[in-house]
């Protein structure tokens, strides 16, 4: 007879599958009221004039293609694609943008320099949500990533609270059973999830997100015993115990190239954060990381693709919403 809790596992395991199963019906609505080109004729230069200053950003450093992309990923992980990351705080209330996970975001100024010009050629007409949408698409493609086209049409939420991240966007810490809940919360796959943890192949993260691996982890504290030995040693060196917190890149062989060497390390037992390292202890996902490896056109389409699927997460169509003529502020 099979064991209680052995069926209570299977009983879970099949409620999460079927909110899965919702919510990617959901995301497939929100797709379909989304358009590719849909600002041809209210606004042809939109794309274009986006495109531009994102390049102006990146050229002028490079780190900022990570930056726009973690901007859009944070955005669509909190009340959904709605541009509520680049709201400010106020007086009485603290926005996202100000929560601990969001600390390190940047690229605001990139969306406020499209912004201004969009509003200068077609006021009221383009969202702030499509904006951050189409900035990472660019973004990725300047550092070699696959451009793809972006269904637009998003509208822009007014609301933004700091303490909504919370359990909303992955923590560094997060095994693969806690990655699927919070990717499967918003209808992406595990596979999915795979693909865009590829992200971290650019940009940094602060010492302070991986840090416990170094110096107190498990019960007894210590070292991460699945990290391999001399990236281990590398990152004491940069990020001593008694230090303060600095970037370190995510991918120390080609930290601003959009590339597969972020599943190269990790299948080397270099992966930065214990989540991304957490990717090679799930069999599943493991075969997924050395897939790519082997196969980067496959990862670039498959990223691509799951881009498009995260950028419908939540959106706001029709007349829900409103179009913000400054993204740093409700109206």
């Amino acid at each position: 007879m099979e064991a209680p809790a052995a069926r209570g596992g299977e009983r879970m395991r099949l409620r999460v599958v079927a909110v899965v199963v919702v919510l990617a019906m959901a995301a497939a609505t929100a797709r379909a009221q989304l358009q590719v080109g849909y600002y041809d004729t209210l606004c042809p230069a939109a794309e274009i004039i986006v495109q531009q200053e994102v390049s102006k950003g990146v050229s002028g450093s490079p780190g900022t293609a990570a930056g726009l992309l973690r901007l859009h990923f944070h955005d669509c992980f909190v009340r959904g694609c709605d541009g509520s990351v680049l709201l400010d705080s106020t007086p009485g209330n603290q926005a996202e943008k100000d929560a601990a996970p969001n600390s390190s975001l940047r690229g605001f100024e990139v969306i406020d320099a499209a912004k201004t010009r969009l509003e200068q050629a077609c006021y009221g007409v383009v969202s702030c949500a499509d904006v951050l949408a189409f900035a990472a698409r660019d973004a990725l493609a300047l550092v070699g990533g696959s451009s793809y086209q972006v269904p637009a049409g998003r509208r822009d939420g007014n609301v933004s609270v700091a303490g909504e991240t919370n359990g909303n966007l992955p923590p560094p810490t997060a095994n693969v059973n806690q990655l699927n809940q919070i990717f499967g919360s918003k209808g992406l796959s595990q596979a999915q999830m795979v693909a865009l943890s590829g992200a971290h192949t650019v940009g940094m993260a602060q010492c302070s997100s991986f840090s416990s691996r170094l110096y107190s982890y498990g019960t007894n504290g210590g070292k991460d015993p699945s990290m391999d030995p001399a990236y281990l040693a590398t990152l004491s060196t940069q990020c001593p115990q008694s230090g303060a917190s600095q970037p370190v890149a995510m991918d120390p062989v080609t930290p601003n190239t959009f590339d597969t060497n972020y599943y190269a390390n990790v299948a080397a037992n270099r992966g930065l954060l214990a989540s991304d390292q957490a990717l090679l202890a799930d069999n599943s996902t493991a075969a997924q990381v050395l897939g790519y490896t082997t196969s980067p056109g496959t990862f670039q389409t498959d990223f691509a693709s799951a881009m498009v699927a995260m950028g419908a997460i939540g959106v706001l169509t029709g007349n829900q919403g409103t179009i913000r003529t400054n993204c740093r502020v409700v109206g």
